[in-house]
């Protein structure tokens, strides 16, 4: 099993970033490369659909708001992995915003692991880019960050 680890730092404030995606079903509003999230069995499955028309299906294994956090896992995706399992959390930072911990852990099948190491980096750096443009693109004073110290 490998692992791998992005993070953002941002000015956004925990419970503004929280607001954007904690929501299970809420990766379409800030990540663009996936085009809609339908959610089933009661939220706790989502079905993903890409860019390209490709469908991911994940599933919802922990959810905590207070601590701004969730965990899921893979269902059926196009990866070269199994038994993968990530969390998305927003950690306060008081007056100096947000950090964004996106991790995952993972077996990887038919491919090095460095390979599919390079895959999720590259999907959560990606992620947490598209999080940071979606944040400084909302319109008027529904966002705003605070201020540093």
């Amino acid at each position: 099993m490998t692992s791998t680890t992005a993070t953002l730092t941002t000015a956004w404030s925990a419970d503004r970033v929280w607001q954007l995606i904690g929501g299970f079903g809420s990766l379409p509003d800030w990540l663009p490369y996936i085009k809609e999230s339908r959610l089933g069995e009661v939220a706790r499955l989502r079905t993903l659909t890409n860019e390209e028309g490709g469908v991911i299906v994940e599933r919802l294994e922990s959810f905590d708001e207070r601590a701004r956090s969730y965990a899921y896992s893979i269902v059926r995706a196009p990866f070269p992995v199994t038994g993968y399992r990530s969390t998305l959390k927003v950690v306060d930072l008081g007056a100096a915003g947000s950090r964004v911990e996106w991790s995952g852990t993972f077996t990887p099948d038919g491919v090095a692991d460095g390979e599919a190491t390079a895959l999720f980096e590259g999907i959560y750096r990606d992620g947490l880019a598209a999080l940071e443009r979606t944040l400084s693109a909302r319109p008027g004073g529904q966002c705003r960050p605070r201020p540093n110290k």
